[in-house]
């Protein structure tokens, strides 16, 4: 008994000693202590198979006044914490939600933010039963969590205003909800709930860099190619026309003209291209590259680009009286193309047509 009473009060002292040394710690110290350990586990959890997607950025959404938690995963799933969102609508686990787990018409146990019996009728409207799973991930802080795909959301939203709609939401709660619900969704009409998520969490700047990178590779070969003429000698005789230049040197062109085609066609084609162009084609010495710029451009979309875009510039030339004129027509139909005037979202490029 002695022996056993001793252990006892050994762990007691340690317990005590492990609080006394919490106590010294700063918030930010056992905050990283937190972190390590959960990452400890996470390393653990990932070693033995069960591994999580992880929330690369997180914040909170705010739509129609209400707040709700929010996360973008490593695979670039958007998720909204399910009992964030259960709690913005008004939904808590008591009542009939705590002694109830409904089916739907085709035999599914639903989430627990429509089990409500009077939505039944309402859900194979707008959800799948695949929809219904709940997305499990690693939080940024390393706690695990559920969440629900954001683009169900407003799915979510129209089955309890249909079920309110219909007048079969009996109770001053389940209204409530309908009420919250119809307030979310009309917010979410004027912006979609991807591009909120994506700038509540400051995943906006990642998914606009992601996809311009993705528009620069349709528009750019890994390797160059060989020389063939894109540039018809109409698009060197206006400018020499509009600078008031002769004929006479034409094939002895000035060095400004390659400055005026990166102006007039490169920077205009799409965000960054020339910053590109430059990585891949630079300039070895005043006026000389191993290649011409062109020649890194891709068949498929980069050669029509620039062939449709040289088009373009001629038309306007050619309207034009001096260059002054055309600049000025220039830069009102054709202006230089940055990442701060084009609005790119992921997927847009799959079948670019320039």
């Amino acid at each position: 008994m002695r022996m056993l009473a001793s252990m006892d009060e050994e762990f007691t002292l340690q317990r005590q000693g492990g609080i006394a040394r919490a106590k010294k710690l700063s918030s930010e110290e056992r905050s990283e202590i937190s972190r390590k350990a959960a990452d400890t586990r996470w390393a653990k959890a990932e070693a033995e198979g069960k591994i999580l997607p992880r929330a690369t950025h997180s914040g909170e959404l705010q739509i129609g006044g209400l707040s709700i938690k929010c996360a973008v995963l490593q695979d670039g799933t958007r998720v909204i914490t399910e009992t964030a969102f259960m709690k913005a609508l008004g939904v808590y686990y008591s009542g009939w939600l705590s002694t109830r787990r409904e089916e739907s018409d085709s035999g599914e146990k639903v989430p627990n933010y429509i089990s409500h019996k009077a939505l039944i009728p309402y859900i194979s409207d707008h959800l799948n039963p695949e929809d219904y799973d709940s997305v499990w991930y690693r939080s940024e802080k390393g706690t695990k969590s559920r969440g629900i795909r954001a683009e169900i959301i407003p799915k979510i939203c129209e089955i309890w205003m249909d079920a309110r709609n219909a007048g079969v939401l009996t109770g001053e709660t389940a209204k409530a909800i309908a009420a919250r619900a119809e307030i979310m969704l009309r917010a979410l009409a004027r912006v979609g709930i991807t591009a909120l998520v994506d700038e509540a969490t400051g995943y906006q700047e990642i998914r606009d860099r992601q996809a311009l990178q993705a528009l620069l590779d349709q528009y750019l070969r890994k390797e160059f190619a060989t020389w063939a003429k894109r540039f018809p000698d109409e698009f060197y005789h206006e400018i020499y026309r509009l600078r008031g230049w002769t004929l006479q040197d034409f094939h002895k062109r000035p060095g400004i003209v390659g400055k005026y085609t990166t102006d007039i066609v490169y920077e205009r084609m799409a965000p960054e291209l020339v910053e590109e162009l430059e990585k891949k084609n630079p300039s070895l010495s005043p006026g000389y590259r191993r290649q011409k710029h062109h020649q890194w451009l891709t068949e498929d979309v980069g050669h029509p680009a620039l062939s449709k875009h040289i088009d373009n510039v001629i038309v306007l030339m050619r309207a034009s009286d001096n260059w002054d004129m055309f600049k000025r027509l220039l830069d009102r139909s054709l202006p230089k193309r940055t990442a701060a005037n084009t609005f790119i979202m992921p997927g847009l490029f799959d079948d670019i047509e320039y």
